[in-house]
């Protein structure tokens, strides 16, 4: 069912059925609540022929690059919000466009999501609110994509912390590092979405809207201290992925550092038997060592004590020691 409508407020208990192409009659304070999933314009269409939607939110809704906002028009309040969810390797992006007028609420996805099928599902909460005007359904929807926000955030903050033990142990590749910064693109996405769904909340919670009233307020206050919350950890989770980085560039570094005292290190000591027999491997006539029964053996212990005192002053300021920092 690409649309379906269930009416609250009546004698009934709210439930989803076909929408039958024309506006529910609605008896006392009732209002109707419709979901839509269309993909390609024409269910849309015959909701605007019917209730007479602005074409522009129309338009708004079947479009794929759309911020979270709240537009104002003569009869009915149109709001684009964000729903986000983590997938295979990035965050996944979900409009859900909301008109809201007296005695009716317009909810429309435009594919098929899990968000579409917890968001229909969401009808069994309104029902045990015995919720009676068609703005609480809007908070309704709103807290819930809200809510799908902080396992995105958990999820992301779980990988990173991931790398950096990791990074404590051993260099980064080059596939991890690029994850980190696809991550942290990510991220920050994310928080431009946040701060748009906050301007919305926030106009909900503090101005004078046609359609919602002062009662349901505080509910939208509590989603936006809800995105307060999302956001500051959000912005917390782009500092550790700044860090993250900035760690692995100064430990690589450091490896680099100590790799390279090391070839200097065995470079000093090695040079020393090279010199002494690229001496004696001149074969000048006047070289009094070389005519001795003990010039070899002398030789040969020079290099030894030699190379010996060099390995245990290097030993000694640490240019020999292992480049792993961490157990």
């Amino acid at each position: 069912m690409s649309i379906v409508a269930s009416i609250h407020g009546g004698q009934d208990a709210p439930a989803w059925s076909p929408w039958d192409g024309t506006a529910p009659c609605l008896p006392g304070r009732a209002f109707a609540w419709i979901d839509v999933v269309d993909a390609g314009g024409e269910e849309i269409g015959a909701l605007q022929r019917v209730f007479g939607l602005h074409e522009l939110a129309v338009e708004d809704s079947m479009s794929d690059a759309q911020v979270a906002k709240l537009d104002l028009y003569a009869d009915h309040v149109f709001i684009i919000a964000k729903a986000a969810e983590l997938g295979a390797s990035e965050i996944q992006y979900a409009d859900v466009g909301i008109f809201l007028a007296e005695q009716r609420v317009i909810t429309v996805c435009r594919m098929e999501s899990t968000f579409g099928h917890q968001l229909r599902e969401g009808i069994h909460r309104i029902t045990r609110r015995n919720v009676k005007e068609p703005e609480f359904v809007v908070h309704e929807v709103l807290d819930l994509i809200v809510d799908d926000y902080f396992p995105v955030v958990q999820m992301i903050a779980d990988e990173i912390l991931l790398m950096e033990k990791r990074l404590l142990c051993d260099s980064l590749g080059s596939t991890e590092i690029a994850r980190i910064f696809q991550l942290r693109r990510e991220a920050i996405h994310f928080q431009h979405a946040i701060t748009r769904m906050m301007e919305v909340c926030n106009k909900l919670s503090t101005l004078d809207i046609p359609c919602v009233s002062s009662a349901s307020r505080p509910y939208f206050r509590d989603v936006l201290d809800n995105l307060v919350r999302i956001e500051a950890m959000t912005t917390g989770l782009i500092d550790v992925i700044r860090t993250a980085l900035e760690a692995s560039s100064l430990l690589e570094q450091q490896r680099q550092s100590a790799i390279t005292r090391q070839l200097a290190a065995w470079a000093g000591i090695l040079g020393v038997p090279t010199a002494i027999a690229g001496i004696y491997g001149m074969n000048f006539v006047n070289m009094p060592e070389t005519r001795t029964g003990w010039g070899y053996f002398a030789a040969l212990g020079v290099m030894g004590a030699i190379c010996a005192l060099l390995y245990w002053r290097f030993r000694r300021l640490g240019w020999l020691r292992s480049t792993k920092f961490w157990d």
